[in-house]
């Protein structure tokens, strides 16, 4: 019992520290939070995924050879407070990306800190400037289903422009099914994090009057 009262009072004042680093909204993502511990592997991970809205999608490439072949591409992991941690995109064979992957799934996605703007004035490469890639398989998501819908009401709403792109360019919903995560948030390498862990890292939503805003919490805290 007294290590279960401990759990919740460092859970609560885990809490209070996020609560107290809050940004203003951001269109298009979740509410800004202030970046998690760089001690907390997967809720900073979780945090990047969420608050970018694009990344490097490297496929191996069936026209050069088996080279890796890198693309800048938009992506979601759910519609804001939403997300699963999954990156899901929309892509067309007219893009060497998509055509990649229908011929060999290999693929990952690398996301930085920096575009979220909480790295200030430190360049990209250096270690506190947070940065992940996901590697796995790049697989369509499965048509005529709720994960499609999900998908869907996740991309549309990070990237609206999406809806109007043309019809004719046969765009089709991906997914990345994650094998493996590379994470660097601060000096010493790389973060220990298995996909178990960082998929099962919980968010909660909390309201007031005024706004509502989302938190990720470690899973011993719910």
């Amino acid at each position: 019992m007294k290590i279960k009262g401990l759990v919740h009072f460092v859970c609560a004042i885990y809490l209070v520290s996020v609560l107290l680093g809050i940004h203003g909204p951001v269109h298009g993502r979740l509410l800004s939070l202030k970046k998690p511990d760089p001690e907390n592997a997967a809720a900073t991970a979780r945090w990047l995924v969420s608050q970018n809205s694009w990344g490097v999608l490297n496929t191996i490439s069936s026209e050069l050879g088996g080279a890796p072949f890198g693309n800048v591409v938009s992506f979601s992991d759910g519609e804001p407070g939403k997300g699963r941690g999954i990156p899901y995109f929309y892509l067309t064979t007219l893009d060497p990306t998509a055509r990649n992957a229908l011929k060999d799934q290999r693929a990952s996605l690398t996301i930085s800190e920096h575009p979220i703007g909480t790295c200030g004035k430190t360049d990209p490469e250096n270690p506190t400037c947070a940065k992940i890639t996901l590697t796995g398989k790049l697989k369509l998501a499965d048509k005529d289903s709720k994960e499609t819908e999900f998908a869907k009401n996740a991309l549309f709403s990070k990237h609206p422009e999406m809806k109007d792109w043309p019809k004719n360019h046969n765009f089709e919903f991906f997914k990345l099914d994650i094998e493996n995560i590379f994470l660097i948030d601060w000096f010493g390498g790389p973060k220990p994090l298995t996909v178990d862990q960082y998929l099962h890292t919980q968010t909660i939503r909390l309201h007031s009057g005024i706004s509502h805003l989302t938190v990720i919490l470690p899973l011993a805290c719910l």
